[in-house]
């Protein structure tokens, strides 16, 4: 699923991030350009759902929004190209024990500001079918760049997402 991001919903996430520090973490807490994504990704979905939710309501205990009983946290990363198959999705490990029991994975396309919705997993899900990394791994993008891992991090490739109609 592909959503056309507006400039008015950039600009008011930007705004709304620049004014307030998302990181909730003790380490790992991502920039705010990094804060941006996740949020621009959490605030669509949340559109798409037609959930309404108030973003200065503070932490938010490790979920975003609450799906027919499903406690949902969305994770977004950015990118510069559309998402395939064998793409990854990260999942701080710090947040495993937070009280989301659901994902929602997307994937930003910087250049087109376009939001592709992955899929999702369970936690259980999460834990079994991704793979975990300690912190300082260094891993390696398709494009053959090179990076190191700021925390212990669990990767799943969009291929092993369970579909959004499922959901």
């Amino acid at each position: 699923m592909r959503i056309k991001l507006s400039s008015e919903l950039k600009e008011s996430v930007w705004n709304y991030v620049k004014e307030n520090d998302l990181g909730k973490r003790y380490t790992a807490n991502g920039s705010k350009q990094e804060q941006y994504v996740g949020m621009l990704g959490e605030t669509a979905v949340k559109n798409h759902f037609k959930i309404k939710t108030d973003p200065s309501e503070g932490f938010d205990g490790g979920y975003d929004f609450e799906y027919y009983g499903r406690k949902i946290d969305v994770k977004t990363m950015g990118r510069t190209v559309d998402p395939r198959p064998e793409f990854v999705n990260n999942f701080i490990a710090y947040q495993k024990n937070l009280q989301a029991d659901t994902y929602i994975f997307t994937s930003l396309n910087k250049r087109t500001s376009e939001l592709f919705i992955l899929g999702w997993v369970t936690k259980d899900e999460l834990l079994e079918r991704g793979e975990k990394f300690k912190k300082g791994t260094e891993r390696t993008r398709t494009d053959g760049t090179t990076f190191k891992l700021k925390a212990p991090t669990y990767e799943i490739k969009n291929s092993d997402l369970n579909p959004m109609s499922t959901l």
